[in-house]
């Protein structure tokens, strides 16, 4: 980070407009899950411990892959697990770490949220762009994510 040069007026302009779309971009998306009952964040949890054989992740596992700070995501899954959408139990093979699997509830939640957010995804992402425009954009974040992914 020793490189101090500004950038020229092209860079200037794509770096606003990632900062200025991807913020409405976030709104968006979260004003479309909210209104069929789930915040991103825990869509975002529902949708990563739905990936796993159990449906369960380790707390600190689960921090990590929704990119959260553990203390947030204490109070996220609290939230969630007094509406029944999760539960926390201790690990079988470590008594000191806390499991955080999803419930029926947390799964038929997710299962009816994920329709409207993958059409929200494509009417403000995807379907804007040209399939080469969104395929290099997706590239073009996957270089920045693991160049910041070892940071995190």
């Amino acid at each position: 980070m020793t490189r101090g040069e500004w950038l020229d007026a092209a860079q200037q302009d794509a770096w606003r407009a990632w900062l200025e779309g991807s913020a409405l971009l976030d709104d968006a998306l979260s004003r479309d899950l909210v209104a069929v009952g789930l915040t991103f964040s825990e869509y975002d949890i529902l949708v990563q411990l739905s990936e796993q054989e159990d449906r369960s992740l380790r707390m600190s596992e689960l921090a990590g892959l929704v990119l959260h700070s553990r203390s947030r995501l204490t109070h996220t899954v609290s939230r969630m697990e007094s509406r029944g959408l999760v539960r926390r139990e201790p690990c079988e093979e470590d008594k000191r770490g806390v499991r955080c699997t999803m419930t029926e509830a947390g799964m038929t939640a997710l299962v009816a949220a994920a329709p409207h957010h993958v059409g929200s995804v494509r009417a403000h992402l995807v379907d804007p762009l040209t399939r080469e425009e969104f395929l290099a954009l997706g590239a073009a974040m996957a270089k920045v994510r693991d160049r910041l992914r070892p940071l995190a």
